[in-house]
């Protein structure tokens, strides 16, 4: 069974994420930063996915996901990320882990697991 939110565009999420973290008074280059280290993308190719109505589920399925991403843990929407066996909801709830630790004021290179 495939989630709804796997033919959502990114784009339509993605200015969500960009009104929470600067309503946090973080930047949309900070979120773009883990974006793309998360997918691999250049900022030229995200852009690119955000401009063209990419799906998540096609999205993820361009990205190379990065070897660290398995580090990214806890809960979001009240589900451990670690726990999630889909694996393209994993990569989704990951983004959404980057994305609320960025708005909890995290610094970036322990969101980047650096």
């Amino acid at each position: 069974m495939s989630h709804r939110i796997f033919r959502v565009p990114v784009a339509d999420v993605y200015v969500h994420y960009v009104a929470k973290v600067e309503r946090k008074g973080r930047t949309k280059d900070e979120l773009d930063e883990a974006i793309r280290w998360l997918t691999g993308f250049t900022q030229a190719e995200l852009e690119a996915h955000l401009e063209d109505g990419t799906t998540f589920e096609d999205f993820f399925a361009d990205a190379t996901l990065h070897p660290h991403a398995s580090l990214i843990m806890g809960v979001v929407c009240g589900v451990r990320v670690e726990d999630i066996e889909d694996p393209l909801m994993q990569k989704l709830r990951y983004m959404d882990k980057l994305v609320d630790e960025i708005a909890r004021g995290k610094a970036m290179d322990k969101v980047l697991r650096g």
